[in-house]
Formats: C-alpha cells, sequence, structure tokens
C-alpha cells in the first residue's frame, strides 16, 4: 500500500494549518486507498491568533497539541518522522507553516527553517519521493531546498513568488483549480488559500495536486517492485 507522511502546522489559518486545506488533503490521500500518518513538531507556537478578531493574544499553545485537532489525536511527533517509511510527503498550507514551520512571516527570503522540517524534506528530495506541498508550504519548501532548482507555485502573489526564486528555485503561476508538477524533481504544489476563491475550485487543485503526487509514489513503487 502507498503511505503518505503528512506535515501539519498548527490548527488554523491565521498561526497553524489552514483546516480547509488539511482535510481537502486527507480525504484526497484516502479517496485513493493511501494509508496517512501525520506529524507536526512539538514546539510552541510563533503565537497564538484569534481567528474571529483576527488579532494576536497573549496565549500559548503547543503546535502539535493543535495540529492533534484536525488528526482526531492520531498523531506523531515530527522528529520521529522517517522517510524511508513513507512513499511521499504532503504538506498542507497556512500561515503556520511560515510561522511554525519556519519564520518566512517574519524573516522572508532570509527565513530560517524548522530543523526537523528541513531535514524530512532534504530526505524525500533527495530519495526521489513526492513531495505535495500546498498554499504558501511550496514557499518554505522552497527554502528548505535552496538552489535545488525545483519549480512551484504560489499562485501569482509576486512577493512570495519572489522569495522562491530568490532561494534558487522557480516559481510558475497556477489557478487555484490547477497545480503545477515538477516531474524532474517529483514536487506538486497548488496554491490554494494563497488567492482567495471558491472553495470548490480551492478543493479542485488540491485533489489534482494530491492525485499527481500519488501517481508519481506508485510509479516509483512499481519500478522498485
Amino acid at each position: 500500500m502507498t503511505k503518505a507522511a503528512v506535515i501539519l502546522s498548527g490548527c488554523g489559518f491565521l498561526d497553524g494549518a489552514e483546516i480547509r486545506e488539511s482535510v481537502i488533503a486527507l480525504l484526497a490521500l484516502d479517496q485513493r486507498n493511501v494509508e496517512i500518518s501525520i506529524f507536526a513538531p512539538d514546539i510552541l507556537q510563533m503565537h497564538v491568533v484569534d481567528h474571529a478578531k483576527q488579532a494576536p493574544t497573549n496565549a500559548s499553545r503547543n503546535v502539535m497539541e493543535e495540529a492533534a485537532r484536525i488528526a482526531r489525536g492520531n498523531i506523531s511527533p515530527l522528529s520521529t518522522l522517517d522517510m524511508a517509511q513513507f512513499d511521499l510527503l504532503v504538506i498542507p498550507g497556512g500561515y503556520g507553516v511560515a510561522k511554525n514551520l519556519s519564520d518566512l512571516a517574519l524573516n522572508g527570503a532570509n527565513a530560517t527553517i524548522q530543523a526537523d522540517f528541513k531535514r524530512v524534506a532534504e530526505v524525500a528530495f533527495a530519495a526521489k519521493k513526492p513531495i505535495a506541498a500546498i498554499c504558501i508550504a511550496p514557499a518554505v519548501l522552497a527554502l528548505a531546498l535552496k538552489g535545488k532548482g525545483i519549480t512551484v507555485t504560489i499562485g501569482e502573489d509576486e512577493g512570495t513568488a519572489g522569495v522562491i526564486v530568490a532561494s534558487g528555485n522557480y516559481h510558475q503561476n497556477c489557478a487555484s483549480d490547477a497545480c503545477v508538477i515538477d516531474e524532474k524533481n517529483s514536487i506538486v504544489s497548488c496554491s490554494a488559500y494563497m488567492r482567495e476563491d471558491k472553495l470548490s475550485s480551492i478543493a479542485k487543485g488540491i485533489d489534482a495536486r494530491i492525485g499527481a503526487a500519488v501517481n508519481l509514489a506508485r510509479m516509483n513503487q512499481k519500478a522498485a517492485a
């Protein structure tokens, strides 16, 4: 069976994983009979945002504990993720990717990448295991894989696209309901909520991205058999 490792960055689009993107990605994997394991860093969030007021609070929350809400409790620390046990890597978006898996939200192209996330991304890339990145996640992936020449999309946001290009990688504009497939590097990405669009269009793009990544993973499995 094809096995996917999914990395979440909390729970809530302003300070963690984007819930809609995460659930749609998990559903798309399940519909393709992929075995799913969910991981998150066992660290404190950069900050906690009141999503009703869309403003930071003085609260403190743990990234893995928050991500466990989406995982329904079935979650493991990112530090334990061994990509040798999985066929593909999936990274939903949300500002948590830019705040908890990195400090992109603060430092842009000079961002530091969370150590376990960088390790996992590098191992998956080196092993040619498909990586599926959603929303802002492709930009953080590009920073984790500086100078590797990968091609990803975050839609059409010029500022974030600039970060990708500055990392020694490539950006390609893409509509919400489609995805960009870098077959050479086994990386699939889509813009999702990098632009405001209908949920149905965003879901279509995520589903296409998951489908492409699963197909690449199964081609690898067949070649190795």
